[in-house]
């Protein structure tokens, strides 16, 4: 299996590897769409802001290339926030390659959300196989990706 993950100068990369590397997964970090061919599995990860990563993304090539993958695609984070298809965030356009538009945390409690929560799966995935349904994850955000026809978990922090 041949995981590539993408480094665009805007994203969370050393913690992605070291999650990879305690796993014993080995992959390749591209820099080019170029770095994609042959790949089995593709990994966007995101930290910043949404405008920011985007023009790295078109400035590299990137945004034309991965609404057009046939493989899978995880997205970390902001990674996750850019397959939207618009971010309040800027008002800034993103991938499209999910429907709906990234929203900002309006809500009393406090922004960014930050800590552990449970999440409740809504359907099988091969992302989630051998998580038990409630399990904690850990959340570090100002924005959120409305509930959709492709969402696999969702935790409620004020909205789901």
């Amino acid at each position: 299996m041949n995981i590539s993950v993408i480094d665009y100068g805007a994203s969370n990369l050393q913690s992605v590897g070291n999650a990879l590397e305690k796993l014993g997964v080995s992959f390749d970090v591209i820099t080019t769409p170029e770095g994609l061919k042959g790949t089995d599995k593709v990994i966007l990860p995101g930290v910043g802001a949404a405008g920011s990563a985007m023009q790295a993304l078109m400035a590299r090539g990137f945004a034309a290339a991965l609404p057009n993958l046939t493989v899978p695609i995880l997205g970390v984070c902001l990674g996750l926030q850019l397959f939207a298809r618009m971010s309040e965030e800027d008002n800034t356009t993103c991938l499209g390659i999910l429907p709906g538009d990234v929203k900002r945390l309006r809500t009393e409690l406090k922004v960014p959300h930050m800590g552990w929560n449970r999440v409740r799966l809504l359907k099988d995935s091969p992302l989630t196989k051998g998580i038990p349904d409630g399990s904690f994850f850990y959340f570090v955000n100002s924005y959120y990706l409305p509930v959709g026809e492709f969402t696999t978990g969702e935790t409620i922090y004020d909205v789901p």
